[in-house]
């Protein structure tokens, strides 16, 4: 079974992502949420997940932080992260992706977005 991390300061974001992610065929998966980054980090550090969906603008600690967290840690480096933002910024995009972000999508999601994105995460068996 995958888990995956969603973080995102609105709670509302956060059932709308879960909700794209189980309609693209990861109904099965366990979820965990975050409000901020500084909270997907501790869940990520107790349990590492799947994949980490993470919002770029949050407080306490934002998903460029997060990413940059993930990514300097060698037992979680590996784990892909997708950021979700509302920026809609190329070079944003371009700077999270040379980060180490699996991939950036801009907000609205949907799951047509989604499933494009994550198409080999979701046939990958586990």
């Amino acid at each position: 079974m995958k888990r995956i991390v969603i973080a995102d300061d609105s709670g509302t974001a956060r059932m709308m992502i879960r909700r794209c992610l189980e309609i693209i065929g990861l109904s099965e998966a366990q979820f965990a949420e975050a409000e901020n980054g500084k909270e997907a980090l501790a869940l990520v550090k107790q349990e590492p997940a799947d994949l980490l969906v993470t919002d770029l603008n949050m407080p306490i600690m934002d998903g460029e932080a997060l990413l940059k967290w993930v990514k300097a840690s060698p037992k979680l480096f590996e784990m892909p992260v997708l950021v979700i933002t509302s920026a809609g910024n190329p070079a944003i995009a371009e700077n999270l992706l040379e980060i180490g972000a699996f991939a950036v999508v801009n907000k609205p999601i949907n799951p047509a977005k989604l499933s494009e994105v994550l198409a080999d995460f979701i046939n990958d068996e586990d």
